[in-house]
């Protein structure tokens, strides 16, 4: 029963070991050894490479071109967590980057209560904290499919997926960036659960995580 679904064609997802350092360590040399490692990992032309939550940090043009310049000779694209930043608070994402086509794929529908989505803050009139897509982008197009992409916390409920599965998504698409769950079952309760979800509709599925 826990044998885990088969990878999408063309994907290949990257756990990494960073820790708490991943997305905010935004040095030119962290950004580089991470398209070292895409580089490394797309074996084939055309690969997808997916990175975990919060991997590219803030997402500026600076790191936008960075990535996009990277990509330009190659066929390889990736998929990795970012944060958009403004004003009044910030979104997760992930976002799309190749020679083609660059730009937010996703924004995450359900941030984790608290620590990052803080309503409260709005009702007070304060700025800050990130914002819930509660019922934007269940399924995403990409690449001529439609994914179910789920960002950490998603993955621990039952709604986002029932919300996505709905609209009938061919890839599903887990991320995280746990380093904050050292010493709990937290991650392996959302592969476990993913796993499940995937089996259950029958769809193949793609993770990558950062601990």
């Amino acid at each position: 029963f826990w044998t885990a679904p088969a990878l999408p064609d063309g994907f290949r997802g990257v756990d990494l070991e960073v820790g708490r350092s991943l997305g905010r360590n935004g040095t030119l040399e962290r950004q580089r050894d991470l398209i070292t490692t895409v580089m490394q990992t797309a074996g084939q032309s055309g690969e997808t490479v997916v990175l975990p939550e919060s991997a590219l940090g803030f997402w500026t043009p600076s790191v936008e071109h960075l990535w996009r310049d990277a990509l330009s000779d190659s066929d390889v694209t990736v998929i990795a967590g970012a944060a958009v930043v403004d004003a009044q608070g910030y979104d997760n994402v992930l976002v799309e980057i190749s020679a083609q086509e660059v730009g937010v794929l996703y924004h995450e529908r359900m941030p984790v209560p608290v620590s990052m989505w803080q309503p409260w803050r709005r009702w007070l009139g304060q700025d800050g904290g990130a914002r819930a897509h509660l019922f934007a982008n269940p399924v995403v197009e990409f690449a001529g499919r439609r994914i179910a992409p789920l960002i950490c916390y998603e993955q621990l409920l039952v709604w986002p997926v029932l919300q996505s599965m709905l609209h009938g998504p061919e890839v599903i698409v887990a991320v995280g960036n746990g380093w904050w769950t050292t010493d709990t079952s937290i991650v392996a309760v959302q592969n476990a659960s993913t796993i499940s979800w995937a089996r259950l509709f029958g769809l193949p599925r793609v993770t990558a995580f950062n601990i």
